[in-house]
C-alpha cells in the first residue's frame, strides 16, 4: 500500500517568495529597497516599490529565472514540518503555481534546503473559473492540499482536506464567505503539521 499524499503550496507555506523579491529587485536594479510593511501579503505591498511598466517590467521579470526559482529560502518551521509529516509515513508533493519550465528548478531548491520532497507539479496560475491545482490533486490522489491562498482550496473534490495558511493579513486575499469551505486553517505549515499528525488515524481526512 503506498503512502497518502500531501500536496504542499510552495510560496508563502514552503519558502518564502516576499523575501526573496527584495533580493531580485536588487539584483535587476542595484538597489534592496525598504521595508514598507511586514505584514502584508504580497510583495509589492511589503518592499518600498513602485509599480513598473514598459521596459522596467520586463527587466524586472527577467530577473525571476532559474537562478531565482532555485534559491529562495525556507520559512522558518517549514523544514521541521515537512520532516515530521515524513517520518510519519506521508508523501510530500509539492504543487505549485509555477509555470512549467522552473518545476525543475523548484524540486532542486527544495532539495538543496533539505525538504524531504521528490516532486513538483507546476499548474501555472489560476484564472476565474478555473484552478489547475484541483485538477493536480486529483491527479495526485492526495488526501490533503496545503496553500495560502484561497482560491487555490476552491474545487477540490470531496473527501480532500483543504488547509488554509493564513500569514501577513493585511491585504490578504484570504477574506470572504469561501473561508467556510476550508476544513481548517493554520498560522503556518507548522501549526498545520502539529494539528494533523496530534488527531486520530480515522480523522485525517
Amino acid at each position: 500500500m503506498k503512502n497518502p499524499i500531501i500536496a504542499l503550496d510552495a510560496d508563502g507555506v514552503l519558502l518564502n517568495y516576499n523575501a526573496a523579491y527584495a533580493k531580485v529587485w536588487q539584483r535587476v536594479f542595484g538597489v534592496h529597497p525598504e521595508e514598507r510593511d511586514p505584514n502584508a501579503y504580497w510583495a509589492m505591498d511589503r518592499w518600498s516599490v513602485k509599480k513598473l511598466e514598459g521596459t522596467l517590467l520586463a527587466q524586472l521579470h527577467a530577473g525571476f529565472d532559474q537562478g531565482f526559482w532555485s534559491t529562495i529560502p525556507a520559512i522558518e518551521s517549514a523544514l521541521e514540518a515537512c520532516l515530521a509529516l515524513n517520518d510519519d509515513g506521508y508523501t510530500l508533493v509539492c504543487v505549485s503555481a509555477l509555470e512549467p519550465q522552473f518545476e525543475n528548478a523548484r524540486l532542486r531548491n527544495l532539495r538543496e534546503l533539505g525538504f524531504p520532497i521528490e516532486r513538483v507539479l507546476a499548474t501555472g496560475r489560476s484564472t476565474p473559473g478555473r484552478n489547475p491545482k484541483a485538477q493536480a490533486v486529483s491527479h495526485l490522489q492526495a488526501i490533503a492540499l496545503v496553500d495560502d491562498y484561497l482560491p487555490n482550496l476552491m474545487g477540490l473534490e470531496p473527501g480532500v482536506h483543504a488547509a488554509l495558511i493564513v500569514r501577513q493579513p493585511n491585504g490578504s486575499p484570504n477574506v470572504g464567505p469561501e473561508l467556510f469551505a476550508v476544513a481548517s486553517i493554520h498560522s503556518h505549515l507548522g501549526d498545520f503539521a502539529r494539528w494533523w499528525l496530534a488527531r486520530p488515524d480515522s480523522e485525517r481526512r
